[in-house]
């Protein structure tokens, strides 16, 4: 028989996150509601970064320009990701390592001149 009393503890530490998960949540939805700050109109319910407004139908078709443009910042966003590591150990990898990022770093500039050429930067 397995003695359960071994588990109260982590009950007892389930049940105080929890209940401070809860706090956290509800709280400032509850003060913010309390003291007035709760107050949307047509600026706060407007669309922000998204490109789109925000209480459309969901099925609703808009252009595909957006998505292309946000892709290519995950790419070049990516890329600076990279850079910071391969800068840091460049005197570990040497040569090799540096024609390596070049032929990278050539990668994407074919890629962002083909963008451009294309007219993908271009908005409406």
């Amino acid at each position: 028989m397995v003695d359960l009393e071994q588990y109260l503890p982590i009950l007892i530490f389930l049940f105080i996150a929890v209940g401070l998960s809860a706090l956290f949540v509800f709280l400032p939805m509850g003060v913010a509601r309390l003291t007035g700050a709760h107050k949307p109109d047509a600026e706060k319910n407007s669309e922000y970064e998204c490109g789109f407004p925000a209480f459309e139908d969901p099925r609703s078709q808009f252009d595909v320009r957006f998505y292309l443009i946000a892709i290519l910042f995950i790419i070049f966003d990516l890329e600076a990701a990279f850079l910071f590591p391969w800068a840091v150990s460049l005197d570990l990898t040497g040569w090799p390592g540096w024609i390596t990022m070049m032929v990278f770093l050539g990668e994407l500039a074919v890629g962002l001149a083909y963008a451009w050429k294309v007219g993908a930067l271009e908005w409406e």
